[in-house]
């Protein structure tokens, strides 16, 4: 019966979206004369209104229709500014592919990415143009627009726009099914791939999650912290507020707890999207505001798994939940997630309503609740495949459902728990530990800020665990607080779980959306 339930649901949500259809468009058809005037960005250049987003999106959509073909990518590499959406909707408009990227990568990965995805258009910020310029300097059927001031002798991206502000738009006849854009994961777990999805997926998460759950509406007004290129940053500050007519805020530069503070008091925030590290970081902060300063109603956190202490401070001192949820590039966004009535600290809730979740032992069958198990996630947003990688797609895909990677346990009351990655977890001693329950002791001590935990090799070769602890006093760090650290962890944990060795950092490998990069952690073992 509950099959049946979330079979029908998907379902319906899925046929609901007429065949020919483009995401962007529905936007622009859906967006009534009283939302066009009102503000869809703030910026560090001031509010761009729905009215001039859409115009800007569809000029840029006859730019695109001058010089590239049906299905072509257009490679984008922005701050977040007004420019990214309206690149982004213009090339979903013109019927191509966008491929927004990392803006913090290296050049070696630039490169892997522009050879991997084969773009004829890249729209890039000038501040960033420096660590792509080599990569891309001797392509020859490249068209590079600049976004920014210092066009370095290319098009600016402004005056592309505006030159065709007089011509006639005719849309691209998309599918729901058609490729609308890829994401490259985060490498978290070692080099990216390209999550390729389509038109109908952009509508689902908003529909099934953000209105369903969230119930975000044109009110609200709207920041995340992670940023547009990632796909929990995606929704939360393109998909879901312009799906709602809401007020979206964006900020090019790295956000730190000052001015993400500055942000949510001067415009009056209502729906804040984080991470967990930064929840932390902004807890921690002289910086964080009394309760009454802020306008907060909705505080959504994914990425990694909340810790507990964390959401129970957070709680404590702004009287309001983080609500915990679990996404991912291959799904595009949350579908599993605790809600506003129904929020349960330590875990990740329960399934997003059209999506099911089944936990699966390393022989592949279902596990029963209270045991470990690999989540397995159905739903209809799931990504179509890996760009150019075979092997991962069928590895990952498998049919209707996805692997996330994740080990989770169920428990009685139907609660998701977060254990680790498949690759982080550890048998110590024959039994299995989750390193996610380890950092979770750790931070329940009052001088750690953050930390990770992996699997290291002991003198006969055994795997036990370690732990890397960021303090939020540096200069407490000593061999009498680790001894307390461990006494701390045995006395909430069952003995043999607790770290072996303790090491002090002043901060821990994170990907660009805020992940902890415990492989990285995790190489140093194999290079002793």
């Amino acid at each position: 019966m509950v099959q049946a339930v979330v079979d029908a649901q998907a379902g319906q949500a899925a046929t609901a979206i007429p065949r020919y259809y483009n995401f962007a468009l529905d936007l622009i058809a859906k967006t009534g004369e009283a939302r066009l005037r009102k503000a869809a960005y703030i910026d560090n250049r001031g509010p761009m209104t729905y009215r001039e987003l859409f115009a800007r999106a569809e000029q840029f959509a006859l730019f695109l229709g001058e010089h590239t073909r049906p299905e072509e990518r257009v490679l984008m590499c922005m701050l977040d500014t007004v420019d990214w959406p309206v690149a982004f909707l213009g090339t979903l408009a013109a019927g191509r592919v966008a491929v927004p990227v990392n803006t913090l990568l290296t050049e070696d990965d630039y490169r892997f990415i522009y050879e991997d995805s084969r773009p004829r258009v890249l729209v890039i910020s000038d501040e960033l143009y420096p660590k792509i310029e080599n990569v891309v300097g001797e392509a020859r059927d490249l068209k590079i627009l600049v976004s920014g001031s210092d066009t370095r002798g290319h098009t600016s991206f402004d005056a592309a726009i505006r030159e065709r502000r007089d011509r006639i738009f005719t849309a691209f006849p998309t599918t729901r099914d058609s490729i609308a854009f890829w994401l490259y994961t985060s490498g978290s777990t070692g080099k990216p791939k390209a999550a390729v999805h389509t038109h109908a997926s952009l509508r689902l998460t908003n529909d099934l999650y953000a209105r369903a759950v969230l119930g975000l509406g044109e009110d609200d007004v709207v920041y995340s912290v992670p940023k547009l290129f990632f796909a929990y940053g995606l929704g939360n500050a393109m998909t879901f507020p312009l799906s709602a007519g809401a007020t979206t805020v964006l900020m090019p530069g790295r956000p730190t707890p000052d001015s993400v503070v500055a942000v949510l008091k001067d415009h009056g925030v209502t729906a804040f999207f984080s991470v967990p590290t930064f929840y932390a970081a902004f807890l921690a902060s002289p910086a964080a505001p009394a309760r009454h300063e802020l306008k907060l109603r909705r505080c959504v956190s994914a990425g990694e798994a909340l810790p507990e202490e964390v959401g129970r401070r957070w709680s404590e001192k702004y009287g309001l939940d983080i609500l915990d949820g679990l996404g991912s590039t291959e799904m595009l966004h949350i579908f599993l997630s605790n809600r506003p009535d129904d929020n349960k600290y330590g875990t990740t809730g329960k399934p997003v309503p059209g999506y099911e979740i089944k936990l699966v032992g390393d022989d592949g069958q279902p596990v029963p609740p209270g045991e470990i198990g690999e989540l397995l996630v159905r739903g209809p947003t799931s990504a179509v495949m890996y760009w150019n990688n075979r092997e991962q797609s069928r590895s990952t895909f498998l049919g209707e459902w996805t692997r996330s990677g994740d080990k989770y346990i169920q428990d009685a009351q139907g609660y998701y728990i977060y254990c680790g990655r498949h690759d982080d977890m550890l048998k110590v001693s024959g039994f299995y530990v989750a390193p996610f329950e380890v950092e979770g002791a750790l931070l329940s001590h009052a001088e750690v800020l953050e930390c990770a935990v992996v699997g290291w090799r002991d003198g006969d070769g055994l795997i036990k665990p370690k732990a890397y602890v960021v303090l939020k006093v540096q200069e407490k760090a000593c061999d009498e607080l680790a001894r307390a650290l461990q006494e701390h962890v045995k006395s909430r944990l069952a003995p043999f779980k607790y770290p072996r060795w303790i090491e002090f950092r002043h901060d821990l490998p994170k990907t660009a959306t805020g992940k902890i990069q415990r492989f990285k952690l995790r190489a140093e073992d194999r290079t002793r």
